[in-house]
């Protein structure tokens, strides 16, 4: 492994995430950097020793004392991951998708420099091309989608609502979420349900007293739709907030059941995810899926049947899957026309059977597969309205959202670009509030597993109500 050693302690990790994205388990030297801070002038310095020869490179940059602390910070670490993009860039003769950018939003990077008088929305383009070195299929990407937000509100007295329903049917193999499979506790789950609405009721109070406006809801896992429909019933009758946005996953199709569905539609859900992964039917044996490709196909007519709009999922990168396999899943996908796409790129996650395992995943042919499925998507009208990456993901690609008609999901928008606060219950739920004028954000965290959240759900409601006192 390449380890990055820093003298700046606040940028060791982003520093760090960069060099992990050149070089894998197989290389094993280290860097050394030294940031050295003169005046106005800032230095980022690197030492590499490998075999037996050294590189020494020294980068200057100019930044404003007059600027706030968090601004000089901000500008600190972007000159520091650009300096090291450009030296690693000319040592290995490889570029990355992303430039610099680490980070899980690349659209709020965008959004910023806009707002702070960087760049206009209708250069963010070059601009992500020249301070961060984003490859340009990538950069122009980004003005499309921050054209697609227009949903986008920033008042503080509006919120949107999760609840976290962390139990699967079974676990793939490449998923890493604490959750919990159904058969593993069974015997828990009415008692979960009832902590979950004691902190709804709970949660209910705070936003009357506090007179917030609720925008969204949103139940998510996990796979909620593991649930019984009585047991759907007794949970979703306690969240009749007036919104136009009710959003449930159902994203595994041998969940999803007539009465079920009645159950949703009855307590005003108006969206759901279905999410095959792939159209493959070796492929869902391989990743762990216990349904079939008929069940996801099932499952979709049903959903239509009772109106709701529909999210689907595929994920590039699966094991054993070359482009022919996923355009394929693409076609398929086109061909159901669901109102809401997803494409991820397969993350290897700590803690998941496919990072564990000794599959073989370094997938050559994951860009062109992200690229044709952005082009047959856009070309059938779908537009991009979201985008966010994750670590460990093939190629240090990412995960994009696309709507037709109208149809975008505003949680989606509101939780990936830290629009609104967000009221989270369930274990492992992280509520969040946002200060809009502040330009601040604050996190609480539930405990992350079932047993540990029945056992302490008073405290946690404590906790909640003074977070967002």
């Amino acid at each position: 492994m390449v380890i990055l050693k820093s003298n700046a302690e606040d940028l060791q990790k982003d520093l760090q995430d960069l060099v992990n994205l050149f070089y894998d388990a197989s290389y094993s030297f280290e860097i050394n950097h030294e940031e050295l801070i003169v005046g106005d002038h800032y230095y980022n310095r690197f030492f590499i020793e490998e075999n037996g020869k050294t590189i020494e490179r020294t980068f200057e940059h100019v930044i404003d004392k007059s600027l706030s602390v968090l601004r000089r910070k901000s500008l600190r670490k972007r000159y520091s991951k650009v300096a090291l993009y450009d030296l690693l860039s000319k040592k290995e003769n490889k570029t990355l998708p992303w430039g610099s950018l680490t980070g899980i939003r690349p659209t709020k990077v965008a959004r910023d420099a806009v707002e702070l008088g960087e760049t206009k929305e209708y250069t963010v383009t070059e601009f992500l091309r020249d301070e961060y070195r984003v490859s340009e299929e990538k950069a122009k990407l980004i003005p499309k989608i921050l054209k697609n937000q227009k949903c986008i509100i920033k008042n503080d007295n509006l919120i949107d609502f999760y609840i976290n329903i962390p139990i699967c049917p079974t676990r793939c193999n490449y998923c890493s979420f604490i959750s919990s499979e159904i058969d593993r506790v069974k015997d828990k789950v009415d008692l979960y349900i009832d902590c979950v609405i004691k902190e709804i009721r709970a949660v209910k109070e705070i936003i009357r007293e506090k007179a917030y406006i609720v925008r969204t809801i949103y139940i998510g896992g996990g796979t909620p739709s593991v649930l019984t429909h009585s047991q759907l019933d007794k949970l979703l009758r306690e969240v009749a907030f007036p919104v136009n946005e009710f959003t449930v996953e159902c994203g595994r199709p041998d969940t999803i059941t007539k009465e079920k569905l009645e159950v949703l539609k009855e307590r005003g859900v108006t969206r759901i995810s279905i999410n095959p992964q792939t159209f493959c039917e070796a492929t869902l044996k391989r990743i762990g899926r216990k349904h079939s490709v008929e069940d996801v196909l099932s499952a979709y007519e049903l959903a239509i049947e009772y109106g709701f709009s529909v999210n689907m999922d595929l994920i590039a990168g699966l094991p054993g899957e070359r482009p022919a396999i996923f355009r394929k899943s693409i076609s398929t996908l086109l061909d159901l026309a669901p109102d809401n796409v997803t494409i991820h790129t397969l993350a290897l996650k700590n803690g998941s059977l496919l990072k564990d395992g000794n599959e073989d995943l370094s997938n050559k042919y994951i860009y062109k597969m992200l690229e044709e499925a952005e082009e047959k998507l856009m070309a059938s009208g779908y537009k991009p309205y979201y985008l966010y990456r994750q670590k460990n993901q093939l190629g240090g690609l990412e995960n994009v959202g696309f709507f037709r008609d109208d149809t975008l999901c505003i949680f989606n928008v509101d939780s990936m670009e830290d629009a609104l606060s967000i009221m989270a219950v369930g274990a492992n739920a992280i509520s969040k509030r946002i200060f809009n004028m502040e330009n601040r954000i604050e996190r609480q965290q539930n405990m992350k597993f079932i047993e540990d959240y029945i056992n302490h759900i008073d405290d946690m409601i404590e906790k909640k109500k003074k977070f967002f006192e």
